[in-house]
């Protein structure tokens, strides 16, 4: 089952220029960081397109800012991987902080089970704008009668005192006139630079690990030692698809049983030549 994949699975080597293009293609979406995923909804139309009308999209919130928001539309996916029996753990308090990496994984993963289960053929059938219409209209309704009201209110406020009226028309708002430093600009500028490079560089040292695994696997595959223990305890660890739990330990009862086994042989052999040379003493003695 694609719910359970193993961290060395390929899924986890796709880009996110991969991933994004996957999520506009099939959403009709123009995210251009995988961070702008972090609120859950578009996981939840995932899912959604995958098993049509199995989410209900009228409690998804596409314009989740907060992160209490955010955590409602993870409340919903998980309900519905539980409805689906999909065993995939959330880990929501990374997810809604928007770190480019967890988010990434989880997309990888996503984009990988929904594969799995649709071939990776798009359906043609499903129109995505229209179902996310049906969950953000009655939305919109009811946050323009809110707006209304909280106009009304105000407008009201400031016909009854008049002077607060020309203080507000008199003085501008700071916020809407100050100008941002270009010292805030340069060091905004910095920390993005920054993070690139640092992501730049997990890359790279993701990829060389990768490599080396891979290395590793074709040689664990070589028909000449693929069925040594030794082989075969490397490869439980390479393919172990429970992130949560090491596999050294079957690998290490995999060789245990190899080497008693082993030593097992010896003393057979040790008990055949004792009886062989017990026998040709027999057999001396008679002649």
């Amino acid at each position: 089952m694609a719910s359970n994949i193993g961290m060395m699975d390929s899924a986890y080597f796709v880009g996110r220029n991969e991933i994004l293009t996957w999520i506009n293609n099939r959403l009709h979406l123009n995210l251009s960081r995988i961070e702008e995923a972090a609120s859950g909804a578009v996981q939840c139309q995932m899912i959604d397109m995958t098993y049509p009308g199995v989410v209900p999209m009228h409690k998804v919130n596409f314009d989740a800012k907060t992160e209490y928001d955010m955590i409602q539309n993870y409340k919903v996916l998980q309900d519905v991987f539980n409805k689906l029996k999909i065993d995939k753990h959330l880990e929501v308090n990374r997810l809604v902080k928007g770190r480019p990496l967890d988010n990434l994984e989880f997309l990888q993963w996503l984009k990988r089970y929904c594969d799995s289960i649709n071939g990776g053929i798009m359906n043609e059938n499903y129109n995505p704008v229209e179902r996310r219409s049906k969950g953000g209209r009655e939305r919109s309704v009811k946050g323009s009668q809110k707006l209304s009201k909280s106009l009304q209110a105000t407008n009201m406020h400031n016909a009854a005192d008049p002077s607060l009226l020309r203080i507000k028309q008199g003085k501008p708002s700071s916020a809407a006139t100050g100008p941002v430093s270009s010292a805030e600009i340069h060091v905004l500028a910095q920390e993005v630079t920054d993070l690139k490079v640092s992501v730049d560089l997990l890359e790279k040292e993701r990829d060389f690990y990768f490599a080396k695994l891979r290395d590793i696997e074709i040689l664990c595959q070589t028909p000449e030692v693929e069925d040594l223990p030794i082989s075969i305890a490397i490869k439980k660890i390479l393919y172990a698809a429970d992130a949560k739990e090491s596999a050294l330990a079957e690998a290490q009862e995999i060789l245990s049983q190899c080497v008693d086994g082993d030593e097992e042989e010896e003393e057979e052999e040790e008990e055949e030549e004792e009886e062989e040379e017990e026998e040709e003493e027999d057999n001396e003695e008679h002649n």
